[in-house]
């Protein structure tokens, strides 16, 4: 009897592979590039699985081509907005996620973000690079403290717990902005719930974003958000790009109305070399990275393929979307 088949839309740990070629037929897209839409296309009308990646967009033609053979798509992240999710459950497939894996990496970083940008990190070491430290001057590099300072964490998630975590060792004073007030969290983490988002603005040094993107966050900050920001504040997202409007965020850094910015996505992603905010010292930027730990990049290997075993198996999905 053939094994089903699944189409792997990148090079993946051998622990993830190893899982997978046990109950399927893999087939592994070889370049470091994403597939061509018109490839997932084929797939999806071939396979019964998909293993995805946030850059893979299964939209509606994607999903429709796979209607006789496609059965579950599993996404190597725990964010799914390049789903369509009403499309996929239409049409019996069912969509999966790898929650739980990466919170801790990805509030690591969220915090290494903001050092970087608060202390200067990244103008310190262009600084040395350059040749331009010649002597000690007590006002170079002036930055700013986060021990002590307000911090809103903007969307109380797992990633956004984490976050909260790291906050009390820094000894912060920890307002947060969500859908739901989670008094157990308000108790055990001593958080403070702001119900107005403008309100945790208006007082905050620090603004962590770590919400899901859909259409009620997409451009959650504009310039409304940063006119309210204080001119020393500092903002860190390492949740979805959209979820900043770059134009309103690239004026407020230019015209020195916020103090700093510190971003792991944007939009458009990825950012192009020609973007003028890549021409301030005031912003930093990284690509993406923020579960890049070798560590959790397997485990989010090992729980996506564990999702279209347990498929294949007949068993219980550990980590479905939509059934």
């Amino acid at each position: 009897m053939s094994l089903p088949k699944v189409f792997v839309t990148r090079i993946i740990p051998p622990e993830a592979q190893e899982i997978l070629n046990k109950v399927a037929k893999i087939e592994i897209w070889p370049q470091e590039t994403k597939p061509p839409q018109e490839v997932l296309i084929q797939k999806a009308s071939e396979c019964i699985g998909l293993f995805t990646t946030i850059e893979d967009q299964i939209n509606g033609e994607v999903l429709k081509s796979g209607k006789d053979s496609l059965k579950i798509v599993s996404n190597y992240a725990v964010g799914y907005d390049n789903f369509d999710i009403d499309t996929a459950t239409k049409n019996g497939i069912i969509m999966c996620n790898t929650p739980d894996v990466l919170s801790q990496t990805t509030a690591d970083l969220a915090f290494g973000l903001m050092l970087s940008i608060a202390r200067n990190i990244v103008r310190g070491d262009n600084f040395v690079r350059s040749g331009k430290w010649t002597h000690w001057h007590p006002s170079t590099l002036l930055g700013r403290d986060i021990y002590g300072a307000n911090l809103l964490v903007v969307g109380l998630g797992r990633i956004g717990m984490e976050v909260c975590r790291r906050a009390i060792g820094f000894g912060m004073e920890i307002f947060y902005y969500t859908r739901t007030r989670k008094l157990n969290l308000e108790k055990e983490l001593g958080l403070k719930f702001v119900p107005e988002l403008k309100d945790g603005i208006a007082k905050s040094d620090f603004i962590s974003i770590n919400t899901i993107l859909n259409d009620q966050t997409y451009h959650l900050f504009g310039k409304e958000e940063f006119n309210t920001m204080k001119n020393s504040a500092i903002i860190v997202n390492t949740a979805r790009g959209p979820i900043i409007d770059m134009e309103s965020l690239y004026k407020a850094l230019k015209n020195n109305q916020i103090a700093g910015a510190a971003l792991d996505v944007t939009d458009p992603e990825p950012i192009p070399t020609s973007h003028p905010i890549l021409s301030l010292e005031n912003f930093v930027v990284t690509p993406h990275i923020g579960s890049a730990s070798i560590e959790t990049r397997k485990k989010m290997a090992v729980a996506a393929a564990k999702n279209i075993e347990a498929y294949l198996l007949n068993k219980a999905i550990p980590s479905s979307i939509n059934g």
